[in-house]
């Protein structure tokens, strides 16, 4: 999730990503993304095992933010929220 294009970012896991991106994108959880205006889904990736996708979001948040830049403008260069796109 994302506030803007090179803006603030988040990373994080979910079992049912339409759900979870409705609720940040409505400011409905509070914590960081609404505190940062995460509304935007910029990227995301699936994963069959939970605990793949865990080690996968740890090893995310180690990233310097250009690696984190570069996934997300190598798939989605101008930033559009995917949202839409999963339904």
């Amino acid at each position: 999730m994302a506030n803007k294009r090179n803006g603030t970012l988040y990373i994080g896991v979910t079992s049912n990503l339409i759900a979870r991106a409705y609720q940040h994108r409505n400011g409905l959880i509070d914590g960081f993304t609404k505190d940062h205006d995460c509304r935007l889904l910029v990227w995301f990736e699936y994963h069959d095992d939970l605990q793949d996708a865990r080690l996968r979001e740890l090893q995310m948040k180690k990233w310097k933010r250009a690696w984190k830049i570069e996934l997300i403008e190598r798939t989605n260069p101008r930033w559009h929220d995917l949202f839409d796109s999963l339904a």
